[in-house]
């Protein structure tokens, strides 16, 4: 009895290791995200300062609730290897003070006014030991950024944003401070005197612009010298497009609550000295800009500032899911008047689009660009299905369908074909056949080569999923379940993401 037992259990080992490396969780494959968080905003300075300067002999304070003076401080900071903290306008915060004293530097230069940071901050400084404080102040926050500008070596471009809006600005302070070039302020329909002096001043013959025109309007862009505008339809897209123009080859990001300018302040700097582009969020989920970007770039390493208010655990989901970003078409088949199989009160035209819908929720949760190729009950072509792919530049193209013979045949199999991207369309016609069979619980038919012509067409990696046999009486009562249909849906986007 106990040699029978042993023999059924060594004969049983292989299949449970197997079942185990099949469905264990994807772990190696998630993108790294480290947050940089704090009670306050004071606090999340101080992090971003740990992670950046385990020293400085020049130290950046500014206040940390009137964003415009430090504005244009990326670039001086960032040519002074100095990191910035913040303060309260009328008392230094002990967060601040206690790195201060960590840092030991020999120089702190406040920015702003005596409104801004007053006296008795300044005097709080100098009683830390730091030998020399020095301030850069001006009437408004026009001067303030035009004596910033003049702190930094001549350069013969200027960036320009809109002093009200600080986004603009924070999205293209990294790539500024990396080339020297000074950032100063206009209002969104007129120059500044102080723009316009610090721009003759420094000899300034090209600038970036950047924003729209509704921060900065075409009647200012034409009077500035060689203009190049960076613009878009919102600060999510201004900072992408920064991005595509600057930083060709990014694997990694700093990203920050789009709507929280804190953060984003201090962060700025750490970008420069890590050679990374900022980019923006909402509080709770990636939008749209972003995740292009980072799906174009294969970016998979993120350091996020602010706590889970201004950052929800959601968006570091996103950004650690390895299909954040990516395109992936969803092809729910047949439709209109083309119903597909026809079986037990079903029609397979309506069962694909429910699933695909599902599949296509699931993907954007998770970060992802979905493409659907019909959304509700109309006609495409085999070929128009392909064509709105690659129009898309999908990455994947993954077509949902449910299978039909005689009563007796059933289970779920996956297609694959050998045009293009054979080896990525099997594995990841394998990801998926392998969770959807044991999900909807039918019989596993496996993985197999069609020739079907969306998969034979499309030029990326690609699949045609036959969920169940309509014309089975026990597949089909799967295929009319919503439970069912959610089980396939959450096997097809655990197959996508494993690809991955």
């Amino acid at each position: 009895m106990e040699v029978i037992f042993l023999r059924v259990f060594l004969k049983a080992v292989p299949m449970l290791l197997l079942g185990f490396f099949l469905f264990m969780p994807n772990v190696f494959a998630a993108n790294s995200v480290t947050r940089l968080d704090g009670v306050n905003r004071y606090e999340v300075a101080v992090n971003v300062s740990k992670q950046g300067w385990s020293s400085a002999s020049t130290v950046i304070v500014a206040n940390g609730k009137a964003y415009a003076d430090v504005l244009s401080a990326t670039p001086f900071a960032y040519r002074n290897n100095a990191p910035v903290l913040l303060t309260e306008a009328s008392k230094l915060p002990t967060a601040t003070k206690n790195r201060i004293s960590q840092l030991k530097p020999s120089k702190v230069i406040v920015i702003g006014g005596t409104v801004s940071v007053q006296n008795g901050v300044v005097n709080e400084i100098k009683k830390l030991g730091v030998s020399s404080v020095e301030r850069i102040g001006g009437a408004n926050r026009y001067e303030v950024a035009a004596n910033i500008a003049n702190k930094l070596p001549k350069n013969s471009k200027a960036v320009i944003a809109n002093g009200t809006a600080y986004a603009d600005s924070l999205a293209i302070g990294a790539y500024a401070a990396r080339n020297g070039i000074p950032i100063l302020l206009t209002s969104s329909n007129s120059i500044p005197t102080a723009t316009k002096n610090a721009m003759k001043s420094k000899g300034t013959t090209s600038t970036i612009v950047v924003g729209g025109e509704v921060s900065i309007s075409s009647s200012v862009y034409k009077q500035l010298a060689s203009p190049t505008r960076i613009g878009g339809s919102n600060r999510y897209e201004v900072a992408a497009n920064v991005v595509k123009k600057y930083y060709s080859s990014a694997k990694n990001a700093i990203i920050s609550n789009g709507y929280a300018y804190a953060d984003g302040l201090t962060g700025s700097v750490l970008a420069a000295k890590q050679n990374r582009p900022m980019m923006f969020t909402n509080a709770s989920s990636l939008p749209t800009p972003t995740r292009e970007v980072i799906g174009s770039k294969n970016m998979t390493t993120f350091t996020v500032l602010g706590g889970t208010v201004s950052l929800q655990s959601n968006v570091v989901s996103q950004l650690k899911n390895p299909i954040v970003g990516k395109k992936i078409f969803i092809d729910a088949g047949h439709g209109g008047t083309d119903s597909g199989a026809i079986g037990n009160s079903l029609y397979e035209k309506s069962v694909n689009l429910d699933v695909a819908k599902l599949i296509n929720t699931k993907l954007s949760n998770g970060g992802a660009l979905p493409i659907m190729a019909r959304t509700n009950d109309t006609y495409l072509t085999l070929a128009q299905r392909v064509s709105k792919a690659q129009s898309n530049k999908a990455d994947l193209f993954v077509s949902i369908h449910a299978n039909s013979a005689t009563p007796a045949a059933s289970g779920t199999e996956t297609y694959y074909y050998t045009t293009y991207e054979s080896a990525n369309s099997k594995r990841l016609a394998t990801e998926i056949q392998n969770r959807l069979y044991v999900a909807l619980n039918t019989t596993n038919r496996g993985v197999k080569i069609g020739n079907f012509h969306v998969i034979r067409e499309s030029k990326m990696p690609s699949c045609l999923v036959e969920l169940a046999f309509i014309t089975n009486i026990n597949d089909a009562a799967k295929l009319k379940s919503s439970i069912y249909k959610e089980k396939g849906a959450k096997a097809i986007y655990d197959g996508i993401v494993a690809y991955y």
